[in-house]
């Protein structure tokens, strides 16, 4: 019994053996021989289609091309937001009618951008349907391309501007725009009329045009004049808004200072209403030397006074023909709101501004107080020449 348990105990490795069959003793040679290699699984016949190999192609391409994408998409955004190449801020001009191209490639050759071929693909990108507008920009230091596309498009310009005094005949505001450096192109051949030009500080953008700056101010006056002949006061001897414009143009060569020209104005009212001669000296130069105006060191002489012209208001009654500036808002309600006065004439009274009066006796009086200033002043002038001439002549007397 025991020994028929101890062989029960001891006998599982044989049986396992026993499972595989007999064990057949190997020569020395025969275990020393490599075993041959499996062969691999055959492939499915759906694995070795070409059309699987085909796709799988397609698909490690579009992997690759999405990387290369994403890598030059990086490359491009970064570019167009780092500071750019520009170390000192400088002017740049887009011209009418210029597309993104030409923009670009400007940009790139005035170094304001690295790669114009950047500018322009991510450019289409943010303009959408916005576009880059015409004018001189200023473009600072280290402008990112990004920076430059949004300048470009609020059409921020540099901004120039020509100033129009009032009181210039169009003529010479003509002359003024043909001297501007900036402006460009032709004057219209015509001249507008007198008048018909509101004078103010006109700003614009390089590349505008004169007759741009010609069509504005005649716009503008004519809105400004309609506008005061609307709430002109009741009464006046004025019959139209030419006339308006006539006698305020007058006015406005009077007198330089703006808190006088309503009561210039209503000299002139009075005068008008009264039937007599206006008697202002701009319209004896108008009549003489038109809109050109009079030379600087050109004085008016007695004869000038007596000469027929339309203009003359010494000699005609009544206004004259048509303006002899443009007028300035100012004068022009001046003359549409007058003072109430009874002055019917004024003269210089040597400070600047003029002295009024209601009679020709008063008139006559405040004519000798000027005329008696401006004979101090001329022999004050002459003693300092005098004083100046006589230290140039010491002086030299001393070199010598």
């Amino acid at each position: 019994m025991n020994e028929n348990n101890e062989t029960a105990e001891t006998s599982p490795d044989r049986g396992e053996n026993a499972n595989k069959g007999p064990i057949v003793p190997k020569s020395a040679s025969e275990a020393l021989r490599p075993e041959p290699v499996p062969q691999p699984p055959r492939r499915s016949r759906k694995a070795r289609s070409q059309v699987v190999i085909f796709l799988n192609f397609l698909m490690t391409a579009l992997v690759l091309v999405t990387i290369a994408a994403g890598g030059l998409f990086y490359y491009a955004l970064d570019s167009y937001e780092k500071p750019g190449p520009l170390t000192a801020n400088t002017n740049f001009i887009v011209r009418n009618g210029a597309g993104l191209n030409e923009i670009a490639a400007s940009l790139e050759r005035n170094n304001i951008i690295t790669d114009s071929r950047v500018f322009r693909a991510l450019s289409r990108i943010y303009l959408q349907d916005a576009v880059l507008k015409a004018g001189e920009y200023e473009i600072r230091a280290n402008a990112s391309m990004h920076d430059v596309l949004e300048l470009l498009k609020s059409g921020k310009s540099i901004l120039y501007s020509v100033s129009l005094p009032e009181g210039l005949t169009v003529r010479q505001m003509f002359q003024r725009l043909a001297d501007d450096p900036v402006l460009e192109g032709e004057l219209p051949a015509e001249l507008p009329g007198e008048g018909t030009l509101m004078p103010d500080t006109y700003k614009f953008s390089r590349g505008t045009k004169r007759a741009e700056i010609v069509k504005q101010m005649l716009a503008a006056q004519k809105a400004l004049v309609e506008q005061i002949w609307e709430k002109r006061d009741d009464g006046l001897p004025i019959a139209t808004p030419e006339e308006l414009v006539t006698l305020a143009s007058i006015v406005e060569k009077e007198t330089g200072r703006a808190d006088e020209r309503p009561r210039v104005a209503s000299v002139f009212i009075n005068r008008l209403e009264k039937g007599m001669r206006l008697q202002s000296d701009p319209t004896i130069i108008y009549g003489i030397f038109g809109g050109d105006g009079k030379p600087a060191d050109r004085t008016i002489l007695q004869s000038d006074i007596d000469k027929q012209t339309p203009y003359n208001t010494y000699v005609i009654k009544g206004l004259p023909p048509t303006p002899i500036a443009n007028p300035g808002r100012a004068a022009l309600e001046a003359v549409a709101n007058p003072s109430r006065t009874a002055d019917l004439y004024f003269v210089a009274d040597g400070t600047g501004g003029h002295a009024f009066a209601e009679t020709l006796d008063e008139h006559n009086a405040n004519v000798r107080r000027w005329r008696k200033i401006e004979a101090e002043k001329a022999a004050q002038a002459a003693k300092e020449a005098q004083a100046a001439k006589d230290a140039q002549d010491a002086g030299q007397a001393t070199s010598q």
